[in-house]
């Protein structure tokens, strides 16, 4: 019988809700390959950040038995820069080699701890600034949805919840698993660009055309070898232009954001297909299954056929 995954859920004094239910939505929908506890520091209820608290069934115990911790944001004032004696109480129950997981200000915690010096991690936009004067030893990347350092995963405000443990079941199961719980919670797979695009800038006139139209084309389009040159054109804009538009939209340049979208269309059909890896680059918009082959080393550190090897092999034992 295969392992279930044990996710526990620590909820602090002004947690917030939404953020607090994600994990138990996210991994609940994976066909019982997860199982997710909700505990707090001293088993007692939490006050949320919104006009009522909750009873949580845990204690900080609960915590010891954990395959993966999720630690939801917060309200406090000010925000912690020691762990208070309470929650380091409660983080020693957690086992070393456990996946510690940030939701926006849930990396304050981390931090605090010393979990994430020298390491890369990310929080919400807003309070980065902050993050950094506090934790300078960490080395903070505010314009991202998530991070993901192997053991330790930190993510943004609020929605990127949402992305980050998609995130961790494609990572666990792979991209057909992570398709289908992101149907059931009726939610994109994943999202194009990094919170650079929610972070508060003068907004584009509205008379202007968008890239949206471009973007969709270049997804229908992506076996071919398209060009900064066709996009713009599908978006009847100057090449000038039309760079600036999709970095204000998009949070990237369009060269980065098509090779992000050939790597994923790589990565399900090395899931979910027998097709040798140059038909894949092929079908996929690679020049050749080098090119491939290096991109999809740069962002993930494994061959293609390693990775199906990991992912079909996943597949198949849980199916």
């Amino acid at each position: 019988m295969a392992h279930v995954h044990r996710v526990v859920v620590l909820a602090v004094d002004g947690v917030y809700p939404f953020e607090l239910g994600i994990p138990s939505r996210v991994f609940g929908a994976a066909d019982g390959r997860y199982e997710v506890l909700t505990c707090s520091v001293d088993g007692r209820p939490v006050r949320t950040n919104a006009d009522f608290s909750i009873t949580v069934e845990h204690g900080p115990e609960a915590l010891h038995s954990a395959d993966t911790v999720v630690i939801p944001p917060f309200t406090a004032s000010p925000i912690p820069q020691e762990v208070p004696a309470a929650m380091v109480a409660a983080l020693a129950y957690v086992a070393p080699g456990t996946r510690l997981v940030s939701i926006c200000t849930g990396a304050f915690v981390l931090a605090a701890a010393g979990l994430l010096n020298g390491r890369p991690a990310t929080t919400h936009w807003v309070v980065a600034d902050l993050f950094r004067d506090c934790f300078p030893q960490v080395a903070l990347d505010p314009d991202v949805l998530f991070i993901d350092d192997g053991d330790v995963v930190t993510s943004a405000g609020a929605a990127s919840g949402l992305d980050v443990c998609l995130h961790l079941v494609r990572r666990d199961h792979g991209s057909e698993v992570a398709n289908r719980v992101a149907r059931m919670c009726v939610v994109p797979p994943w999202r194009d660009g990094g919170q650079a695009q929610y972070i508060e800038q003068p907004v584009p006139e509205t008379t202007a055309n968008g890239t949206a139209a471009a973007r969709q084309w270049a997804l229908e389009n992506l076996h071919q070898p398209l060009t900064l040159s066709d996009l713009a054109k599908q978006s009847h804009m100057s090449l000038r232009t039309f760079a600036r538009r999709f970095n204000e939209e998009v949070g990237m340049s369009p060269g980065r954001w098509l090779i992000q979208q050939r790597l994923a269309r790589a990565r399900h059909l090395l899931e979910s297909t027998d097709l040798a890896v140059d038909e894949i680059a092929a079908q996929v918009g690679f020049a050749a299954d080098t090119s491939l082959r290096q991109h999809l080393h740069a962002a993930i550190g494994v061959s293609p056929l390693a990775y199906r090897r990991t992912f079909r092999g996943a597949l198949s034992s849980n199916r």
